[in-house]
């Protein structure tokens, strides 16, 4: 196994609640093309296996045979490190998203230690400002007027942009830590959340407000997974002695 074929089997491209079966087919053979052996599909129910396998063709059947299906985005993210969502919808309170090459420049260094997941939303609506929260980084294809491109155009994209890095990239580039999973994170962020609200920092009307910036900022910060045990443990004795005072 030569290098970059080791970086990519550190990807995986999650589908969250596809609608077309053949699109995910379609994605399996970009992936195939590409040298990513990994595919998610989250829903809650399995997609038609013969319209899959069709458009995967025989070359990329194996793919679509050994996706590991989810029920909810979270589980489907657990296991990853950074993760990449992908969005074609802007607006005041979204996540600024950068093009797909930006991002990988920065990601492709740290692909060794990291698991690293590519996530892409519904074609219908993408992925909703609850679902981005758990990404890394936004990643929002250039385009003219027209912003829409269809989902296995959007794998195809980043794909492809993911392997003109791998094959720039520098190997004598000190790898980077291992980084928190996003069940790390999540497990942290619902102790940092309960602290906050035991000393009222979090109200009802500005909660939601207030923990989408946390994470925003811890977000920017790059947990890794020592830095995200410490603030879990600091919250969990702060909740100790608040309960046994």
């Amino acid at each position: 196994m030569d290098y970059n074929t080791r970086l990519t089997s550190n990807v995986a491209v999650v589908l969250h609640k596809p609608k077309s079966a053949e699109n995910i087919g379609a994605a399996a053979r970009i992936c195939t093309n590409m040298g990513i052996n990994q595919m998610i599909v989250v829903g809650d129910s399995r997609p038609n296996h013969e319209a899959m396998a069709k458009m995967a063709t025989h070359k990329a059947v194996h793919l679509v045979d050994g996706i590991h299906y989810c029920r909810t985005l979270a589980e489907a993210l657990a296991p990853f490190s950074l993760i990449i969502a992908t969005t074609g919808r802007q607006g005041r309170k979204r996540t600024s998203g950068h093009p797909p090459r930006d991002i990988f420049t920065t990601v492709v260094p740290r692909l060794k230690n990291n698991p690293t997941a590519l996530v892409f939303g519904p074609e219908d609506r993408g992925l909703t400002n609850d679902e981005l929260k758990y990404s890394h980084f936004v990643s929002c294809i250039p385009t003219a007027d027209f912003g829409s491109l269809n989902l296995a155009q959007a794998v195809a994209i980043h794909c492809y942009e993911l392997s003109c890095t791998l094959r720039s990239h520098n190997r004598e580039t000190v790898p980077e830590p291992r980084y928190a999973s996003s069940h790390q994170l999540e497990t942290m962020y619902e102790h940092l959340e309960e602290a906050l609200i035991t000393i009222d920092f979090l109200d009802d009307i500005y909660h939601h407000y207030w923990m989408h910036s946390i994470r925003r900022l811890f977000g920017k910060l790059q947990l890794t997974e020592k830095d995200a045990t410490i603030i879990r443990g600091i919250c969990r004795k702060f909740l100790w002695h608040q309960n046994n005072k």
